[in-house]
């Protein structure tokens, strides 16, 4: 049985950064995927699932729900190890009902917990404009960033406490006490 759990936070929360570490230092039983990586990464295979995202990509058009789902549930399967981190997704109320619908369907694939990432919108802004990385880190693009971060959050919030997994865990300490924290919890759920 593959145990799931999904990462999520706002721009700057370090969600991402905290994924990469976690897998790293546990190499031999956990793998961290991100949605964009993932269809990136099938785009690059060429396979025909592959053909049909860059389709969308390629044109700026969003990847409709159903093939990122069934992406990030075959790269689930696919993967030899039993522990997956997946940060940034749900990130919409959409996304979250189509995955809980298929992951229903898996008898292998279980969704033990959804851990958020909290900080305070003046720190993921100073954490965005400091760090200067493209051309998404800016004012204008960052508060749009977090307007579609923020608008679904209370249902993703909801939905998740009512099912009992949503865990959250404070982001505006050091990297070292977030990733312990995050990985002192997976191992409690493990």
């Amino acid at each position: 049985m593959k145990k799931l759990f999904l990462l999520i936070g706002a721009p700057g929360s370090g969600k991402t950064t905290d994924a990469q570490i976690i897998a790293q230092n546990h190499s031999d039983r956990i793998v961290h995927y991100s949605t964009g990586d993932l269809l990136r990464s099938e785009i690059t295979s060429g396979s025909e699932r592959g053909k049909l995202i860059d389709s969308f990509t390629s044109k700026g058009n969003l990847v409709p729900l159903e093939i990122v789902v069934e992406t990030i549930v075959t790269a689930i399967n696919n993967t030899p190890k039993q522990i997956i981190l997946i940060d940034g997704y749900p990130r919409s109320i959409q996304q979250m009902e189509a995955l809980d619908k298929v992951l229903k369907s898996q008898s292998d694939i279980e969704l033990l917990n959804v851990i958020e990432v909290v900080v305070s919108e003046d720190i993921a802004r100073d954490r965005v404009l400091g760090r200067a990385r493209g051309a998404d880190d800016d004012t204008e693009i960052f508060d749009n960033r977090m307007k579609v971060y923020l608008e679904p959050l209370e249902s993703i919030e909801t939905f998740y406490s009512h099912k009992g997994i949503l865990k959250k865990i404070n982001g505006e300490r050091s990297i070292e006490e977030i990733v312990n924290e995050i990985e002192s919890f997976i191992q409690s759920k493990i």
